[in-house]
């Protein structure tokens, strides 16, 4: 088992204004009977920006995957729209503090990406 880690940062926007508040979250997805691990998770400020850090103790290679949960250009459905990005490979460092970050840009999350979800939750 080997500690990697991946960091993320970047800013979302709703059309021309920041996407405040958006709930964001750092994964490493697994294949077969081990579960997927949070690494990070957190909201975007006033301006729409981000930035998450994590890390986990694997065998193999992680593979990490970023997670947006919004409802930019959704009118009044329920449930939030979720939308999901596997990262560079070239961003995980050995050890416990990544050492660069993988900028994400600014996407426009108006944007109807292919294989978007809802999320629903149940109270």
């Amino acid at each position: 088992m080997r500690h990697q880690s991946i960091a993320i940062k970047g800013k979302l926007l709703c059309g021309s204004k920041p996407a405040a508040n958006v709930r964001v979250k750092l994964w490493e997805e697994d294949s077969g009977p081990d579960p997927d691990d949070l690494l990070a998770q957190g909201y975007t400020d006033s301006n729409g920006q981000f930035h998450l850090e994590g890390g986990e103790a694997e065998l193999t290679a992680i593979d990490p995957v970023f997670k947006v949960y919004h409802d930019c250009d959704d009118g009044i459905k329920p449930g939030s729209r979720k939308v999901k990005f596997r990262l560079p490979k070239s961003y995980i460092t050995d050890g416990k503090k990544a050492a660069k970050t993988f900028d994400f840009g600014s996407p426009n999350l108006e944007t109807i990406f292919a294989e978007e979800e809802r999320e629903m939750i149940v109270s």
